[in-house]
């Protein structure tokens, strides 16, 4: 499947390059690298990265604008179903291709990549320039490690494998990189984001369950003075908590009209149970939009409930 993804982007002089809604340096990085990667391989293509960006990822690199798209191949990556797809209408494009690591939700392209068990979409794009001639340099490399570190959590998780690891040394030899930068450039961040990660962990409600959530409204976030993107991210912050098992940030978005709710397990599914409110993601990571707080909290008894099942089901208390 490398190789036919390749050869459509040989075939089509125009190719946009979208990813979900919500961006987050998996995603981010990903879109700008295969972008990057094309323009080196082919020259005269026009190759456009689109998308809402954020303030707090411009050290990463710079988003294109839309053009025109009926004779244009769009390759979509790390988004499984077509209504989070940011900025790009499905249907005005020749062909489509998806590049993703999420559990399969929806057909919406000629060309569907999926390897769930990857860690990143960033780790399917590092093993599809290497089974190619797509090319690739240190920045590009750069933008490969970074999506995947990010969305790993530093390795952290699961899906990494012995794979992941001899990918990255592949990269971290061949293109010599630095990665104190890159670090600098995905977790450096301002007091104002620590303060708030101080409030969080004084204010979070947690359950008899080993369930724990904090909403932060836009009230706080002004009072903090951080963006709504920044505040729901800091759910990774929480990870090796010894009485929770279950996590969520409830964020008021006011500009877009909307509660993201931001939510990480180390135990029970949460796919699922995100899915039953519009949303989805992986099975220890998820998230969903939805309009009140009281849906939210709808959605926090459902999971203090799968907890309550999960815990009786594995003889804990």
């Amino acid at each position: 499947m490398y190789k036919e993804i390749y050869k459509k982007i040989k075939e089509y002089n125009t190719i946009v390059i979208a990813r979900h809604v919500g961006v987050d340096p998996d995603a981010l990085c990903g879109q700008l690298a295969l972008r990057d990667s094309i323009k080196l391989t082919f020259p005269d293509k026009k190759v456009l990265a689109v998308g809402t960006g954020s303030v707090k990822f411009l050290q990463i690199g710079k988003l294109d604008k839309i053009e025109e798209t009926s004779n244009a191949l769009l390759i979509v990556i790390d988004t499984p179903d077509i209504k989070r797809i940011d900025s790009a209408e499905c249907s005005s494009f020749a062909y489509k291709i998806k590049i993703d690591h999420h559990p399969f939700v929806e057909k919406f392209a000629d060309i569907e990549l999926i390897e769930d068990t990857a860690c990143s979409a960033c780790e399917i794009l590092m093993k599809l320039l290497m089974k190619t001639p797509l090319k690739c340099d240190k920045e590009i490399a750069e933008k490969l490690y970074m999506g995947l570190v990010s969305d790993s959590n530093r390795f952290l998780f699961n899906s990494c494998t012995s794979q992941t690891f001899s990918l990255v040394s592949k990269y971290i030899e061949e293109y010599n990189l630095d990665l104190s930068s890159m670090y600098q450039k995905l977790y450096l961040r301002p007091l104002n984001e620590v303060r708030l990660e101080g409030y969080i962990s004084l204010n979070m409600t947690v359950t008899e369950n080993n369930l724990a959530y904090i909403k932060i409204t836009d009230k706080i976030i002004n009072e903090y003075g951080v963006d709504s993107a920044a505040a729901g991210n800091m759910v990774n912050n929480f990870n090796f908590i010894d009485q929770i098992m279950v996590w969520a940030t409830i964020t008021e978005d006011v500009k877009n009209q909307q509660i993201r709710v931001s939510i990480r397990s180390r135990g029970p599914e949460i796919n699922k149970t995100a899915e039953k409110y519009g949303g989805g993601g992986h099975k220890f990571a998820s998230g969903v939009k939805l309009t009140t707080f009281e849906e939210a909290m709808c959605l926090m008894n459902d999971l203090d409930k799968l907890l309550l099942d999960y815990k009786k089901e594995n003889g804990e208390r």
